[in-house]
């Protein structure tokens, strides 16, 4: 039976508690079997992110991952994402056992976008890959207009129970983004996670994107999680004001999106950011930096 590395069984049971416990528990048999059905051998040590393994093995394809998934809605729709890019832009999906989350995919390089030297390249590099992947989404996708009542109650919630709230005009910025862009969206696959961490280095293609969500939407959408990669960046810019702006403009041009819908969704997205991160004690320099850009961003 392969090794389950111990940090990931230990923050899976933090996380998910008891159903966590008896998951990582039988995880290793569930494995084998997994290797057993698709005819793979382990390659390479396991690897895990925050919700998930990923098993190096030799299949008749060749180098492939296999990529168990802790069973959870956020991870229903990844293999359907895949699915529909068909490698372009994205890991090529070859199986996938959608009971048990679990999927065999092309297997890419060690390294990843957070380590570009040069950050405005590796934002061109995400709005790239952001515009190859923006294509019809398929049926059954959850639909992010579909959470735009969510999204607004959940503003006026937090605004007004939560420490430290941020000034009302940056709030009330957000829900004027979220009344306008979050009901009206088109019928795009989007990443709906598309960090520096989740695009690789490939052969095939010189990055592949990995992890997706899944969603339809607007793919301005994606933009808030390439401004929260590499913060220290931001943080060591004479002007950041300038340098978010510049971050949001560069991605947006290489993505072929509007630059307002993307300051827009930015603005919303970091409000809803610096939310979450008071309800669960986020450390006080992300909390400050998410902040900031929500407030830089009101127009």
């Amino acid at each position: 039976m392969v090794g389950i590395p111990e940090t990931f069984v230990r923050t899976t049971v933090e996380r998910e508690g008891e159903p966590g416990r008896a998951w990582v528990a039988h995880l290793p048999s569930l494995v084998d079997e997994l290797l057993q059905t698709w005819n793979c051998t382990p390659s390479g040590p396991v690897g895990h992110g925050g919700v998930g393994i990923v098993v190096p093995v030799r299949s008749a394809g060749g180098a492939a991952v296999l990529k168990v998934s802790f069973p959870h809605p956020g991870n229903v729709h990844e293999p359907d994402a895949f699915a529909m890019w068909g490698g372009r832009g994205a890991a090529r999906l070859h199986r996938r056992d959608d009971a048990r989350f679990a999927m065999l995919l092309e297997r890419a390089g060690a390294g990843t976008l957070a380590e570009h030297g040069d950050v405005e390249e590796a934002v061109a590099v995400a709005g790239l890959l952001a515009r190859r992947l923006a294509v019809p989404a398929p049926p059954g996708l959850p639909r992010l207009r579909d959470l735009a009542p969510e999204w607004e109650a959940g503003l006026r919630r937090d605004a007004g129970r939560l420490p430290r709230p941020l000034p009302r005009c940056v709030v009330e910025a957000a829900l004027a983004t979220v009344r306008e862009l979050g009901r009206d969206q088109p019928e795009t696959l989007v990443h709906g996670d598309l960090h520096f961490g989740n695009v690789l280095r490939a052969e095939r293609e010189p990055w592949l994107a990995i992890d997706p969500k899944g969603y339809a939407g607007d793919p301005a959408y994606d933009a808030l999680t390439l401004v929260r990669s590499r913060f220290e960046d931001l943080l060591a810019a004479d002007d950041l004001e300038a340098a978010v702006l510049r971050r949001l403009a560069v991605f947006a041009d290489a993505a072929g999106v509007d630059r307002e819908r993307v300051r827009r969704w930015v603005q919303a997205r970091a409000v809803m950011a610096a939310h979450w991160g008071r309800a669960h004690d986020d450390p006080a320099w992300l909390l400050a930096i998410t902040d900031r850009v929500a407030e830089l961003l009101v127009r």
